[in-house]
């Protein structure tokens, strides 16, 4: 039996560089940064870090019952304005949603970070009774997963996928596998995740931060660069309609792409330090579930977070697979690690990057030093990209591999 394809008609996000996917590509076409200095967190660290916060619309958020707003965080509020955004670009009816035949299924590092950091500090000072019923509910894995899912009455599996930073590109591949296994006809998935001191002072610890005062703060996130020195800690959300090829058809929708292949993998023997062979092995199992050669993929949109033994791993597994000749870029330059997130929330320009036959640089990309073997575009390529992978890479030792193609 011919497997049934997904394909994408609707994308949403809230960035660093813009609540919108119209703001995002923008700003990325620009060459512009969503990273500052995080003076508000000052207290936390005795000087400024650098991070790539998000600044929700008030009218926005206001719009999002009260209900469901009450047992939000900030992770699942980013998820629910970009579902929002991703279902109006769908055009899917309301009802639908309550069909049986739709599901949920959006990743996270944890729940709110905030919310649970509020929640430590009031028991610890004796305040527990200060907290609000619906506190736990913020905090929860699944936060963002099913508070979604009640915005629009979604009644088919709600799932939440919690591999830290593999979170949102692991959503969008069981997205995939429940199209084909026939389970629902369409399917809100995606990452979000928020950003707090407690998140920075955790890649602090493992000596993965960048948090040198100079350069100025957007320059601090490097990917591929030689001069590297960590992440800088960004949040937001990315949210996309996966829908069954043929009830698209039916109803007359815009398809963007088609999410053709999809692998996930471990490394089996550390928590932390990237493994080039597995992340290899993962993208060579998303190719042969597309069906798709090396050959073919026409960009590669890497994990890369500006870590020195990250994105060493990563370009030597890109190389051992695809060679020297495919187009490489991060996103991170522009907007931070935006963790949970990031998977899903990249996507967005990679459909943009499809569409006007584009691929976009590295920002901060200076000098290629132990990432070389691999061709890194510095500027904005005009090149037509059909065929694209996306990678994902976890602490865990979490890979996580798509195959997206163009749509005709």
């Amino acid at each position: 039996m011919e497997k049934r394809r997904a394909v994408v008609t609707g994308i949403g996000v809230v960035s660093p560089l813009g609540n919108s996917v119209a703001e995002l590509y923008r700003g990325l076409l620009d060459g512009r940064s969503g990273i500052r200095a995080m003076t508000e967190w000052r207290g936390e660290f005795g000087r400024s870090i650098a991070g790539a916060p998000v600044v929700p619309d008030p009218e926005q958020v206001k719009q999002i019952s009260r209900k469901v707003r009450r047992t939000m965080g900030n992770a699942a509020l980013f998820a629910g304005l970009a579902a929002r955004e991703a279902v109006t670009q769908s055009g899917l009816e309301p009802e639908f949603f309550s069909s049986g035949r739709v599901a949920c299924v959006i990743g996270s590092t944890v729940g709110s970070a905030a919310s649970m950091t509020e929640a430590c500090v009031a028991d610890y000072e004796g305040r527990r009774n200060d907290l609000s019923a619906c506190h736990f509910f913020r905090l929860m894995s699944h936060s963002s997963s099913f508070n979604v899912a009640d915005m629009f009455g979604i009644n088919g599996p709600q799932l939440s996928t919690n591999s830290a930073c593999a979170s949102g590109l692991q959503a969008l591949g069981e997205a995939l596998e429940l199209i084909q296994l026939g389970k629902v006809d369409a399917v809100l998935a995606g990452g979000s995740d928020e950003s707090t001191p407690l998140v920075a002072a955790s890649f602090q610890l493992l000596y993965a931060l960048a948090e040198e005062e100079v350069p100025e703060p957007e320059k601090l996130s490097r990917p591929f660069d030689a001069g590297r020195t960590g992440l800088v800690c960004g949040e937001g959300a990315g949210i996309l309609v996966v829908e069954e090829l043929e009830h698209a058809k039916r109803r007359g929708a815009q398809i963007l792409f088609e999410i053709a292949g999809y692998a996930t993998n471990c490394s089996g023997w550390h928590v932390s330090h990237s493994d080039e062979v597995q992340t290899a092995n993962c993208m060579k199992g998303a190719l042969a579930d597309a069906g798709i050669s090396a050959e073919a993929v026409d960009y590669i949109s890497a994990h890369a977070t500006g870590t020195k033994v990250g994105d060493a791993a990563e370009a030597s597994a890109i190389r051992a697979v695809f060679g020297g000749d495919t187009p490489v870029s991060s996103l991170k330059g522009h907007i931070g690690h935006t963790l949970g997130a990031s998977g899903a929330l990249e996507m967005a320009a990679v459909a943009g990057m499809m569409r006007d036959g584009l691929v976009l640089p590295t920002r901060n990309l200076e000098e290629v030093g132990d990432c070389s073997g691999i061709l890194l575009p510095r500027e904005v390529q005009e090149r037509r990209v059909r065929v694209c992978l996306k990678n994902s890479i976890a602490f865990g030792g979490v890979n996580a591999s798509l195959v997206c193609r163009s749509f005709e």
